[in-house]
């Protein structure tokens, strides 16, 4: 187990430098001058020039990618010229110093994301601090609405198997998972927040806290969640109806399940009792897959509703060119898909004793 956790611990990191190093190439290699995304066109020379020192885009590609991989860091070296790019401050860093040595310091600090562009400086972890958590509940809230819903039709396709019913529950399923999500979004918004406003009373647009009439505070409205959460969470739906129909079937035909209908159990206790629980595993691969895939597959969602999330955050980021937010939004992501997965793995023991990966 301990071998097993350390493994995937490696891994996982091995994954973050591969991202992180991609995130960084990938937007450092973009036509145009960084500084000039963080002024304008009509910026003079001088004031190119300080935006290029505060931001340290006047370095070499190399020394600037070495510098941002020990940002992200929890142990980092840091210079103690104050005029250096690297110079610790606890305002800037946070944390707290470890050694010191003649030229450096080693500090031990939270993965520092850097500030943003456009917000005069604001750092990027309070910009996900104030955003991640709305994505978490709209993503938690879509993976419940397609959990239970697909356990549902999931069963009555598998039960009714060959009939009509499985037949219209494959072929809803199907559409469910061939919809792009940014559609599916435009046409609930339109239908339900607009042509049927007067019966659903739900918004086209809003987040789960808004501004009161008057301006002077924010009130919780659930009722924004509805719209997006169903949205985002027909494509894991539709999914899981196939893969609990597929795997009860399978399950329905071994010799445990004729034993337990000889013994003169109802269907409804077989299914319970034995046929759904041993054909639960593909599903939580999915559920898991779908989980962490949410977080990241909520961004148009999430534009369309006006949802202030993560997803949101990345688009209104990309049409400011504020790199920094995009940047630290997706490794914050892919730390999630990481430390999701590997919790996965580990529940799988819970369930399936026969099914360790250790």
């Amino acid at each position: 187990m301990f071998t097993f956790i350390i493994e995937k611990i490696i891994s996982g990191l091995l994954t973050l430098f591969g991202v992180a190093t991609v995130v960084f190439f990938l937007f450092n290699v973009l036509p145009g001058d960084p500084a000039q995304m963080v002024l304008d066109q009509n910026a003079t020379e001088v004031q190119l020039m300080k935006v290029k020192k505060k931001y340290g885009f006047d370095m070499p590609i190399g020394k600037q990618y070495l510098i941002y991989l020990n940002d992200l860091a929890p142990l980092s070296f840091h210079s103690k010229n104050p005029t250096d790019f690297t110079f610790y401050t606890p305002s800037k860093y946070g944390g707290f110093l470890l050694l010191s040595f003649s030229k450096v310091d080693l500090i031990f600090k939270t993965p520092y994301l850097r500030t943003s562009y456009q917000r005069q400086g604001k750092k990027v972890q309070t910009i996900i601090a104030e955003t991640l958590p709305n994505t978490f509940i709209l993503a938690v809230a879509s993976i419940g609405i397609a959990i239970i819903l697909g356990l549902i039709f999931g069963v009555i396709a598998g039960i009714f198997k060959g009939s009509w019913i499985d037949t219209s529950i494959q072929l809803l399923s199907t559409l469910g998972m061939s919809v792009p999500s940014f559609f599916s979004a435009i046409l609930f918004s339109w239908i339900f927040g607009y042509l049927l406003n007067a019966y659903t009373h739900l918004n086209m647009t809003g987040s789960l806290y808004e501004l009161d009439d008057f301006g002077e505070g924010s009130q919780l409205q659930l009722k924004n969640l509805i719209l997006p959460a169903f949205v985002l969470g027909i494509r894991p739906l539709a999914v899981i109806v196939q893969l609990v129909r597929s795997g009860l079937i399978e399950v329905m035909t071994q010799d445990y399940i004729r034993t337990a209908k000889a013994k003169g159990l109802s269907p409804l206790a077989i299914v319970y009792r034995h046929a759904l629980k041993n054909s639960l595993n593909p599903v939580i691969t999915a559920v898991s897959g779908w989980f962490a895939s949410m977080l990241a597959g909520a961004v148009f969602v999430e534009y369309i509703f006006g949802w202030r999330g993560i997803g949101k955050e990345i688009v209104t980021a990309l049409n400011t060119l504020d790199i920094p937010v995009v940047m630290g939004s997706v490794l914050i992501i892919a730390t999630l898909f990481i430390i999701i997965n590997i919790f996965v793995d580990l529940f799988y023991v819970v369930i399936d004793p026969q099914a360790k990966p250790f």
